[in-house]
């Protein structure tokens, strides 16, 4: 037998799978008759979402950067409006606003949580900026304290990015409740999937009814169907936001499983944690940081190399003994789009660094405890040499 055919299979980053009654599910909205978005297993959705967060509405939409373009358009932003972000998040952040005509201001973020640094915040608020938008990095609670007391002040928007933060909480209170309106990720990657999804969180419900009118391509189509009005029309700007009850059912089969979910990933979170500890350590590679006010979402492990050199030779030294580990965002302050609006090196210094430095290990609700063991123990076998 050839050494390739003994090998063990590779252990992917990341890998989806069922979780309860997905398929089930899909086949009664099948046999239903009815699989467009605003069905039965959206309707469930949106309840247990709203039950879960405490957030006033829950709109399912077919993606996370869908929702944030949604909140985009319910602030009215426009060209002249500044919206604050970190430089250290996806494309979508920015995307989103940038869409609607407005300036992305870069910040940086926090040295151990990788966070928007909120100490920053104040200096890069003006007269023009609408929005602010922090990201829960790794499921972590920004220091949400600080960050809404300067947007009160100044009158600004808070837009929680929360794609990464389902089920986290800060100082006791749930990520995604914080700001008038937050975002969630339904994504292959995240907790809990449906392939590609999102969800929009109304907590302002100023918001509620013209998010429902926007979602559905700017008519009131969910007014006409509550019997609140006697026909349907365009009555405001929109698009196609909603998502397929086909995906629908697949979440909603998820959905009832976070609990499972959630405890699977803290035990492979806190088995990387435990075993990689005296490794980390001795070789100065920095483990994730939760403070303690803060209960994390546990959607990722993730370690920091000393130098871009290092990150580089630990990946590929896994991905010679069959363990994929990937590195993540590259700064957008220094993206081709983000030097159009002013980013240069040197603006944002953590985030540079984390771009260079940072690896994400493994890290999926299947992850087998054997599959784990041996990306750690490949971990440990890299000396930095």
């Amino acid at each position: 037998m050839s050494s390739a055919a003994s090998a063990p299979a590779p252990v992917p980053f990341n890998r989806s799978s069922t979780l309860g009654k997905e398929l089930q599910n899909i086949a009664e909205a099948l046999l239903g008759g009815q699989i467009a978005g605003d069905q039965v297993f959206t309707r469930r959705c949106q309840a247990l979402l709203e039950h879960l967060t405490g957030s006033r509405q829950a709109l399912l939409t077919t993606s996370c950067t869908h929702a944030l373009e949604m909140a985009a358009l319910l602030l009215n932003i426009g060209p002249g409006d500044e919206v604050v972000l970190p430089s250290f998040t996806f494309v979508s952040t920015a995307n989103a606003f940038v869409l609607r005509g407005a300036k992305p201001v870069f910040a940086d973020v926090r040295p151990d949580t990788f966070n928007l640094d909120e100490a920053q915040l104040e200096g890069l608020l003006t007269d023009r900026t609408k929005a602010v938008v922090p990201v829960h990095y790794a499921g972590v609670g920004c220091e949400m304290d600080p960050i809404l007391a300067a947007c009160r002040k100044r009158g600004v928007a808070v837009v929680e990015d929360n794609a990464h933060g389902l089920f986290g909480r800060y100082r006791g209170r749930p990520l995604g409740t914080f700001g008038a309106l937050a975002t969630q990720s339904f994504h292959e990657t995240k907790n809990l999937t449906c392939g590609e999804g999102g969800a929009l969180l109304v907590n302002d419900p100023a918001f509620s009814e013209r998010a429902e009118i926007l979602r559905e391509k700017g008519t009131n189509r969910s007014q006409f169907f509550r019997g609140q009005v006697a026909k349907y029309t365009w009555v405001d700007v929109g698009s196609s936001y909603v998502m397929s009850d086909v995906l629908a059912a697949f979440l909603f089969g998820q959905l009832e499983q976070w609990e499972r979910v959630q405890a699977k990933r803290k035990q492979l979170w806190d088995y990387y944690h435990l075993h990689l500890a005296d490794w980390a350590a001795t070789l100065g590679v920095r483990t994730p940081t939760v403070p303690k006010h803060c209960d994390q979402a546990y959607h990722m492990y993730y370690l920091v190399m000393p130098t871009l050199e290092q990150r580089q030779s630990l990946i590929q030294h896994l991905r010679d003994r069959g363990v994929l580990a990937v590195f993540h965002y590259q700064p957008l302050h220094l993206s081709e789009m983000g030097r159009r609006f002013g980013g240069k090196p040197g603006d944002c210094p953590v985030s540079e660094m984390a771009g260079d430095c940072l690896v994400r290990l493994p890290f999926f609700n299947d992850l087998s405890t054997a599959d784990q063991a041996r990306v750690v123990r490949e971990v440990r076998s890299w000396s930095g040499r």
